[in-house]
């Protein structure tokens, strides 16, 4: 068998084992030091745990030192690769959270918001891949993201109001969706930001 032809696989890290920032490492000191400030933590532990964020080097290593003082949405990193899932409700996304290549959106009657303003996207390009009945599909996200919505959609309507920049990231909006209602917006601009874009293009 000639095996020349075959090309090597795109290896793709988990998303726990993302490199952190030093604004991630920021942010878990900064929720160690409201456990510490309300009792959830004791001096001792709250001085282990502080330097163990600040030597930590993957996104896993600091959720490990939070996860047991917050529920997982009020969390400060979120490394929750699994479907996000609306049945007859909302799901919300916002905050420090990492966008995994592919990520699953089921929403039956319900409706999915992400806000990506602060998240980690895992590519330049990463699919929604999305299964909606009768539901809703909201994006927000920063400028210079460009929102292409490609999947098979019967009966539903999209609005695309986005500030994309041509080397961009890309997210796509693929998958079924059926009587579904699919908005992506860029943050308002402030009037200064409005003025200075205006004078910018004279």
């Amino acid at each position: 068998m000639d095996n020349s032809d075959r090309r090597p696989v795109e290896q793709v890290t988990r998303v726990r084992d993302l490199r952190a920032s030093d604004a991630d490492r920021e942010r878990v000191v900064a929720a160690l030091g409201d456990a510490l400030a309300d009792g959830r933590l004791t001096m001792e532990e709250h001085s282990e745990r502080v330097s163990r964020a600040y030597a930590a080097r993957t996104l896993g290593e600091l959720t490990g030192l939070t996860g047991d003082l917050s529920p997982a949405e009020t969390q400060p990193i979120k490394v929750d690769d699994r479907p996000v899932s609306a049945f007859f409700g909302r799901v919300h996304r916002e905050g420090r959270w990492v966008v995994p290549v592919k990520l699953p959106l089921l929403a039956l009657f319900g409706t999915v918001e992400l806000d990506l303003r602060e998240a980690v996207l895992q590519r330049r390009h990463i699919v929604l891949d999305s299964t909606t009945l009768g539901g809703r599909i909201r994006l927000l996200v920063p400028e210079g993201v460009q929102v292409h919505v490609t999947g098979r959609s019967v009966l539903s309507t999209r609005d695309v109001r986005t500030r994309p920049a041509a080397d961009g990231p890309t997210i796509e909006v693929n998958g079924t969706m059926i009587f579904t209602s699919i908005r992506a917006q860029a943050p308002k601009r402030s009037l200064r930001d409005r003025v200075r874009g205006r004078l910018g293009r004279r």
